[in-house]
């Protein structure tokens, strides 16, 4: 897929941007794809910021209109904002912030992303399901499953605080390891397979369990084909990618900027091209 056209950048342009320890292209290309396609003077900047305080104060001063916020900004800037929305009170967590004229609202579109794709799978709701990680994705993960009608949820999590929390909010069950369990369905809430990280080529599960389920949902975009991925998909298996996840996320997130929806065909053209 070819470049949009370019844009010229002037004093009235609106800024948009994203904050996280490791950003990538993805979002910076799909939203700057959609302004381009609707013909907004908007632009995206991705930022790795050193002060997650400093760079909060900024979006109020500059001002920025909007802000994704990924790992491991998601909690901490909730003291930080003006107005924490229903999205983001619910699962204790942000994804997005807005700033409307000096007051910074916090919302959560992780949590709406995760849900759709869940309701539009077959995966089995009565079925064990193994969720790793007890970070502000896992909250939003936790929460759609619940929502969505899932019964038998496991939290696997080494902070037994953190984890147990979690699993106790929602009426699951927490663990700090899998141990012999084999659940039908596995769902990655961290980093690992991460392109860049330590643990990039590795499995959040151990791989006697990833060999044994039939179902997974990996919220790691970047890449979208991770280790756990490539192993259930390799077998026919169903899987939810983060690919799909970050384009629904940031759907949301653009509307909450813009005011405007894009069709379910221009995030389908942004998706590609964020990842082309």
């Amino acid at each position: 897929m070819s470049a949009p056209h370019s844009r010229t950048l002037d004093r009235d342009t609106v800024l948009c941007v994203s904050l996280a320890a490791r950003p990538s292209n993805i979002g910076t290309r799909f939203h700057n794809y959609l302004y381009n396609e609707l013909g907004l003077n908007y632009v995206y900047k991705a930022f790795a910021p050193a002060d997650i305080e400093a760079a909060v104060t900024g979006i109020r001063g500059l001002p920025i209109r909007g802000a994704a916020v990924s790992m491991p900004y998601k909690e901490a800037v909730i003291p930080l904002v003006d107005v924490v929305e229903k999205s983001a009170a619910a699962i204790d967590s942000v994804n997005t912030i807005v700033n409307d004229d000096g007051v910074l609202r916090a919302y959560n579109t992780d949590y709406q992303a995760v849900a759709d794709l869940l309701a539009a799978s077959s995966f089995d709701r009565s079925a064990p399901v193994a969720v790793a990680g007890s970070g502000g994705m896992a909250k939003a993960v936790v929460a759609a499953l619940r929502d969505e009608g899932f019964t038998d949820v496991t939290v696997i999590a080494r902070n037994v605080e953190a984890g147990g929390v979690l699993a106790a909010k929602y009426g699951f069950a927490h663990a700090a390891e899998l141990g012999d369990a084999r659940p039908t369905t596995l769902v990655n809430a961290t980093p690992i397979g991460m392109a860049g990280g330590q643990a990039a080529e590795d499995l959040p599960f151990p791989q006697e369990a990833v060999d044994g389920a039939q179902a997974a949902l990996d919220v790691v975009a970047m890449p979208p084909t991770t280790p756990l991925v490539r192993a259930l998909r390799a077998r026919g298996a169903e899987v939810i990618s983060g690919d799909a996840v970050i384009a629904g996320q940031a759907a949301a997130q653009f509307a909450l900027y813009t005011g405007i929806t894009p069709t379910p065909e221009q995030v389908r053209e942004a998706s590609a091209y964020s990842r082309a």
